[in-house]
């Protein structure tokens, strides 16, 4: 059987959040076992998996990927959106727009110290859109 549902996260700002509380409030009863998978629709923002305890993890995530892809670069011609569009495109291509997660006993078989990131990278992103699949 397939599940889907839709989760629209609150506008967050740049940064890296820890997001798996939005989601799994949102999450019917899962199967004993399947998939969760999470996309995000949106081209400036990605989801990851990663440190759910120290947040100093995230805020070294957005020092790191700021230092990887730079602002106000003069080569980008992609523009019109503001400085951090473009390298918001680009981080958010890096790390991707999905993640699959195992489902073991009615519960996402995340690891002791794994948490869902959004990653986002406009300074202005607005509310974010979820579409998650469960497979059993």
């Amino acid at each position: 059987m397939i599940q889907q549902i839709k989760v629209t996260l609150p506008e967050l700002g740049r940064g890296f959040y820890l997001i798996t509380s939005y989601i799994t409030a949102e999450l019917p009863e899962l199967p004993e076992s399947g998939l969760v998978n999470i996309f995000i629709q949106h081209t400036s923002a990605a989801l990851s998996l990663n440190e759910n305890a120290d947040p100093s993890v995230r805020d070294d995530f957005e020092t790191i990927f700021n230092k990887l892809v730079l602002e106000n670069d003069p080569d980008y011609t992609h523009t019109l959106e503001g400085s951090d569009d473009m390298p918001a495109h680009a981080k958010s291509s890096i790390l991707g727009a999905t993640l699959t997660i195992p489902v073991s006993q009615h519960r996402m078989a995340l690891g002791m110290w794994q948490g869902i990131y959004l990653c986002e990278f406009r300074n202005y992103g607005g509310p974010r859109r979820l579409v998650v699949t469960i497979w059993s």
